[in-house]
């Protein structure tokens, strides 16, 4: 039997070279636009956000079910001796606790990784998962390395309103609601304790992701950066902008660059640009 397999949850906004390059099992959240459900993959991100933006109902979002962790570590099980399950933050999503309790009613060794953020973030945590994976380490040590992982790796993105967070309910300890109404563009961390906190404000989006980059800068505290990366929603001119800025300030090249999907989209909405950096 192989060792360990390493499963996560869409939100994660991997592309397909990497699910297959790092041997990732995703098990996909839903997106419902009224009595419409999709699986996250079924609903391509650029079919997404069009719809997004025609729809005068805001979708939601729905966590998977017990039963399907279950589907899929009992399938993983057949081939691997354990299993590490690393997903998006307890604190804005019950992905995990569906995972837990998958893991409770199966009794194997079944490692759960509350990553406390999103996205890429979530995605640092992977890659990094699959390497110690594929250098033949043990999971206690893998567990270990990815706890002390998880305070070396940021996320911070910013939002073209925050209509989407509000109404989603994931607004978090986010402040100044009010200015969407001035243009100001919210420049927002995934903090600590996992949810969402207000980083600063610019009054463009050119200012904000140049704030971002300094930003990142600043949370390093002078640490090395090993790895980065940038996503954007719907927004492929000012992604790219910002990709250039972080790979030009950290001089070094990104090793993802996606659109930020659905799942996520749902709650951040339109010309979301977001970045992860994993430090030393």
């Amino acid at each position: 039997m192989k060792k360990i397999a390493l499963v996560t949850d869409s939100t994660v906004d991997f592309t397909p070279e990497l699910v297959e390059e790092h041997e990732v099992h995703i098990i996909p959240l839903k997106v419902l636009f009224g009595t419409q459900e999709y699986f996250d993959g079924e609903i391509t991100s650029e079919e997404f956000y069009q719809r997004l933006g025609e729809e005068k109902e805001l979708p939601k979002t729905s966590q998977p079910s017990p039963e399907a962790f279950s589907k899929v570590y009992s399938k993983l099980l057949e081939e691997y001796q354990e299993i590490i399950s690393i997903h998006i933050s307890s604190e804005l999503s019950g992905t995990l606790n569906s995972a837990r309790l998958a893991a409770e009613r199966i009794k194997a060794k079944i490692h759960l990784i509350d990553t406390k953020t999103i996205s890429l973030g979530v995605g640092m945590m992977m890659i990094e998962a699959s390497n110690y994976i594929k250098e033949g380490l043990e999971s206690v040590h893998i567990l270990e390395k990815l706890a002390k992982l998880r305070t070396n790796v940021e996320t911070v993105f910013t939002l073209n309103t925050l209509e989407y967070l509000q109404k989603g309910g994931r607004i978090g300890r986010v402040q100044g609601i009010m200015g969407q109404f001035f243009n100001i563009k919210p420049i927002i961390r995934v903090g600590d304790d996992g949810i969402y906190h207000t980083l600063g404000k610019a009054r463009s989006q050119e200012k904000a992701l140049n704030n971002m980059v300094e930003s990142f800068k600043q949370l390093g505290k002078g640490r090395k950066c090993v790895r980065l990366g940038v996503a954007h929603g719907a927004a492929l001119e000012a992604g790219l902008y910002l990709k250039e800025a972080m790979e030009n300030a950290f001089e070094m090249p990104s090793t993802i660059f996606t659109q930020v999907g659905p799942v996520i989209g749902v709650h951040t909405g339109p010309g979301t640009i977001g970045a992860a950096v994993q430090y030393e």
